[in-house]
């Protein structure tokens, strides 16, 4: 048998698991204590795959809309947050819920709300038809809201009146993308009015902070992470930009080995909404074909935790 090449695979931290990703799933969970299975839940809790296929075979079922849901059974609404028009939909319908929006998103609706109540137009920098985006359109009336997603919309963008405007952010952005659009909107409307405090989320800027502090130390780097996750593929443009060429992939299995080669240093990072089970997977997978040498980055520590919904955990 050959020998096998040594890599030195560079860890990023923080990664994995935000706070409202732990919750998101932890309500899942309890309602299935609590209620017993089935449990539906509306569209993907998280953006993970592996998440959503465990707690499929725990008894979780997951659907696309709120008719889908049996009259008699629980219902979950994901982390991303939903419209006013579902839980009150919901209500209607005499369905028992559960929301496990994450805090930090529910700050952004709370925010929308206050604006609009003051008579402010809102630019909402976000990704057209993620499901955040969504949600947080609906929670103020049709029209009172602008997508943003680049910095030429900016430039393009029509308003009846400046001295009214303000903007939001979803939480799973780009840091560094964000921040040439706002700056692009502070230099054509200078009265707008910015949030209070950062609307992207700790967990997704101290991920992309993580991934910039050691690309420049590595060849290659992979990004563990759901295709149709924000945060993740974010992680992944973060190193590309560093010159860095990087893969967002699902699991090990994904690992494209004539891409990687035979680096000397590869780093490796997951998206929020990745479990650490993942990271191990693909690090076993690395020791198939390399000598491992394994170093974990020092990052900022998090130590966020939200609280559970009162009827869950009473």
């Amino acid at each position: 048998m050959a020998e096998r090449p040594p890599l030195h695979v560079l860890i990023a931290a923080p990664r994995g698991f935000c706070a409202g990703v732990d919750r998101a799933i932890q309500i899942v969970e309890l309602a299935l204590e609590r209620f017993g299975a089935p449990v539906y839940v509306r569209h993907e809790i998280v953006h993970n795959r592996f998440v959503v296929d465990r707690l499929r075979d725990i008894g979780a079922v997951f659907v696309d809309e709120l008719d889908e849901v049996p009259g008699d059974r629980p219902v979950v609404f994901s982390a991303h947050g939903v419209p006013k028009s579902v839980p009150a939909a919901a209500s209607e319908r005499g369905l028992h819920y559960v929301d496990a929006t994450c805090p930090l998103v529910s700050k952004v609706h709370r925010q929308a709300e206050r604006l609009i109540a003051d008579g402010r137009h809102i630019l909402f920098i976000g990704h057209a038809g993620h499901p955040e985006v969504i949600g947080t359109f609906g929670q103020v009336p049709q029209g009172s809201i602008t997508l943003i997603e680049t910095e030429a919309d900016v430039a393009t963008v029509a308003v009846e009146d400046p001295a009214t405007l303000a903007f939001l952010t979803q939480t799973t952005l780009s840091v560094d993308d964000t921040a040439a659009i706002v700056d692009a909107l502070k230099a054509r409307f200078p009265a707008i009015q910015a949030p209070r405090s950062e609307d992207i989320c700790y967990a997704t800027s101290n991920r992309q902070a993580a991934v910039k502090a050691i690309a420049p130390l590595c060849e290659k780097m992979l990004v563990i992470g759901a295709p149709n996750s924000s945060n993740s593929l974010r992680l992944a443009e973060v190193a590309e930009r560093l010159n860095v060429p990087s893969r967002l992939i699902e699991r090990a299995t994904d690992i494209d080995w004539d891409w990687l080669g035979r680096p000397s240093t590869l780093g490796v990072t997951a998206g929020a909404s990745a479990p650490e089970l993942l990271v191990r997977e693909v690090i076993d997978a690395l020791r198939t074909r390399f000598e491992v040498i394994e170093d974990q980055a020092e990052h900022a520590a998090e130590g966020m935790s939200f609280k559970l919904p009162r009827e869950l955990v009473a």
